[in-house]
């Protein structure tokens, strides 16, 4: 089966709210225009179409239907939806250009978050019977978390700080943060409990956001990029969604996706992780050692549009070598509560 790389990349402003529809088009229709002008691809290039995000979300049925607006009605297009992050729209797009089906696809992702409740809308993926009627919140769940690995001495709470400062400060080189700015350790002690042990800067901001992946098949990679980021490896693994069957402080499916795609020699990560523990959580199942930078875009923890964040790690990843930064990247997409679902892909010039 062919290689597949990544030639274009581009992503909306993360802000707190945009005053666009809940399907995404006012987001969407400007990233789209920046990758066909950095790929030179029109939109009767496109092979395939896939695309991420949620009607519960969204508030309505069939939302990435009305997304399809900012593509065009004609002529008709090949296209298919997950409704999760769209990272995992990409795995599926990968297939297709692996499979021979389609030279070239178009991945994108949106989720306005400021529509409805997200804290609320999240725990509907919960177990419908025993823990669903309890409406724990994202923040909370991930606060049990944080706990267990305070309790059990994996971190502390100046580890904590320690990665939100080192988010934020990155971030300021990134112009779609929502984030940024240096961060003294003892003010983000200093500042009040959110959900104890999480303060305000342990928590992702809910971004409204959209992001855009271009991929071709290795063969023609070269026709739109002049360093195309080949994708090597590709994995995703699942846990329990039993909160208490398995161990919190861990993530054996980030661990197992790892061990199948190879993170060695590795020079940059991007890591889905919107919330701090969760980044040492990563670090941890990934063997990535102190000579790795970890999240030089700022992270989640900059702006995490929910069902685009992950497609942003794999984009941000990808930007390092299109960029002629990096050789060989590592990106990281999460999906369900307290790293329940994960995504590894590494990509080399």
């Amino acid at each position: 089966m062919r290689d597949v790389a990544v030639v274009g990349f581009a992503q909306a402003p993360n802000v707190r709210s945009t005053p666009g529809t809940t399907n995404g088009v006012e987001m969407l229709v400007p990233i789209f225009a920046q990758v066909y002008k950095q790929t030179g691809l029109s939109k009767s290039d496109i092979g395939f179409w896939c695309s991420g995000s949620s009607d519960y979300l969204a508030g309505r049925a069939f939302s990435f239907i009305s997304a399809i607006d900012a593509i065009g009605a004609f002529p008709p297009i090949h296209e298919s939806h997950v409704e999760m992050d769209a990272a995992w729209a990409l795995y599926e797009a990968w297939l297709k250009i692996r499979t021979g089906e389609v030279d070239t696809a178009l991945v994108y992702g949106f989720g306005k978050s400021s529509a409805g409740q997200l804290r609320r809308v999240l725990a509907l993926q919960l177990d419908p019977y025993t823990v669903a009627p309890l409406w724990p919140d994202s923040v909370s769940i991930a606060g049990l978390q944080a706990r267990l690995g305070l309790d059990a001495g994996l971190w502390s709470e100046k580890d904590l700080a320690e990665v939100a400062a080192r988010s934020r400060a990155d971030a300021t080189r990134n112009p779609h943060a929502q984030f940024s700015g240096a961060s003294e350790i003892a003010d983000l002690l200093d500042a009040p409990y959110v959900a104890d042990p999480l303060r305000a800067h342990d928590i992702a901001p809910v971004t409204d956001g959209a992001a855009v992946i271009v991929l071709a098949a290795a063969g023609r990679a070269h026709e739109f990029a002049e360093r195309p980021a080949v994708i090597t490896g590709i994995e995703h693994r699942v846990d329990t969604p039993v909160l208490g069957a398995r161990d919190l402080t861990r993530s054996p499916s980030t661990e197992a996706a790892g061990q199948a795609v190879g993170t060695g020699d590795v020079e940059i990560a991007e890591l889905h992780a919107p919330f701090t523990h969760q980044e040492l959580i990563l670090r941890t199942a990934l063997g990535l050692g102190d000579d790795v930078r970890v999240n030089p875009s700022g992270g989640a923890l900059s702006g995490n549009p929910m069902f685009a964040a992950g497609l942003a790690r794999i984009g941000e990843a990808a930007t390092r070598i299109l960029t002629g930064q990096a050789s060989k990247v590592l990106a990281h997409a999460t999906s369900g509560p307290a790293l329940q679902q994960n995504l590894v892909a590494v990509l080399e010039a």
